[in-house]
């Protein structure tokens, strides 16, 4: 099936109008998948390619032409359609996206590294942390939001993460929480595991490996499909990594190629949930990053190659960006003001479930109104 056709899918599946306005308040959710797209800048998320990028000095872009004509267009509004046809065509029409800087929308990391950890951190915890300064396999030593669900009767044992990084089992703190969390480099045997599982499983083991710590996309989402119908969980962490690991190796068309996966991935996962009858109308998606990348085109003294790399001494790379669709979320669409961070991502995604994170931890930030408040108050 075609990305034009899986969209048409899922526009004749999809319950709500793409213009109709929600209703003053709607029911919690029952189900929330949280969905983490390694490094992605805000960038090309609502500006699409960048064309000083796509050349062999820049970006090792060896053949132009090719990258020009699957992602460039005259508009900014066109090449990012053409980048993220699932993110512009579906969730923008009925559901919401911030952090488009062009139009005031401003997003953020609260913590000062702008890296992994302390990124991934913050949206689970709801805070940063300042003893989480580095991408080192240590426990994480906060409760995530995730953890503190888990432990709950409603989504004791229906909570699980997948991610295509072995750093997230010390994230999701695996063996204090409980929670299985596959890595995508080990097999992953919690639950049931189906023949489909199985055999992933066996590819994991033989397939070559580019990157020390980390595996393609694929593996992750494969793995998640398979698992999730056999499981139901609840709610879901799913990690995509490789918009970043391309980007580090200043490979802007693996970039882009990558980008444009994941988001037929989220089509794909989104006409799943339509489709399944447990997940059917009742499940959000949230989907953000865990940092941004540095911008050379407004810190020229950085060179355009700044590009493939975040952190403190690489500006740009604080800012983020956010989007929403499903059960709980108002079609608002793109944001053109206001102010969040990553922090207010944890106490939101309960919020969706009806449930008070603040309450359980007074250290996070409060949930996104433009997201939350067509939702039912949560009690506090």
């Amino acid at each position: 099936m075609t990305i034009r056709s899986l969209l048409a899918t899922i526009v004749g599946l999809c319950v709500s109008s793409t213009h109709a306005q929600p209703p003053t308040t709607n029911p919690p959710a029952h189900n929330v998948i949280l969905v983490m797209i390694d490094g992605l800048r805000w960038q090309e998320v609502f500006r699409g390619a960048e064309r000083a990028l796509i050349s062999k000095e820049h970006g090792k872009v060896e053949k132009e032409q090719p990258v020009l004509d699957a992602y460039w267009r005259d508009s900014p509004e066109e090449r990012r359609q053409a980048l993220l046809p699932f993110l512009w065509g579906i969730v923008a029409r009925q559901g919401v996206i911030l952090g488009n800087r062009d139009r005031g929308s401003l997003g953020r990391t609260e913590n000062p590294h702008w890296f992994s950890y302390p990124g991934y951190s913050e949206v689970l915890c709801g805070f940063p942390d300042d003893r989480i300064d580095s991408n080192r396999k240590v426990p994480n030593p906060n409760t995530t939001v995730f953890e503190w669900l888990n432990a709950k009767e409603p989504y004791r044992g229906r909570v699980a993460g997948f991610g295509g990084w072995d750093v997230f089992p010390f994230i999701l703190n695996t063996m204090r929480s409980g929670i299985p969390v596959d890595d995508s480099i080990v097999p992953f045997t919690a639950g049931t595991i189906t023949p489909g599982l199985e055999t992933i499983n066996k590819v994991k083991t033989e397939i070559p490996r580019r990157w020390a710590s980390a595996n393609f996309d694929a593996i992750v989402f494969r793995t998640a499909m398979e698992w999730i119908p056999a499981n139901t969980p609840r709610v879901v962490f799913l990690g995509q990594g490789e918009t970043d690991e391309w980007a580090h190796e200043g490979d802007y068309e693996q970039y882009l190629r990558a980008a444009r996966r994941v988001d037929g991935f989220l089509a794909e996962l989104w006409a799943f949930l339509q489709h399944h009858e447990f997940y059917r109308g009742r499940t959000a998606m949230l989907i953000t990053c865990d940092h941004g990348r540095g911008d050379g085109a407004v810190f020229p003294e950085k060179g355009m190659k700044d590009w493939n790399n975040h952190g403190a001494k690489h500006p740009g790379s604080d800012q983020v960006w956010l989007a929403a669709i499903g059960a709980g979320i108002p079609s608002t669409g793109e944001a053109s003001d206001g102010e969040f961070t990553l922090a207010q991502t944890a106490a939101t995604l309960a919020h969706l479930l009806g449930e008070d994170w603040n309450a359980a931890e007074p250290r996070a930030a409060r949930p996104l109104g433009t997201i939350v408040w067509a939702t039912t108050p949560v009690t506090p």
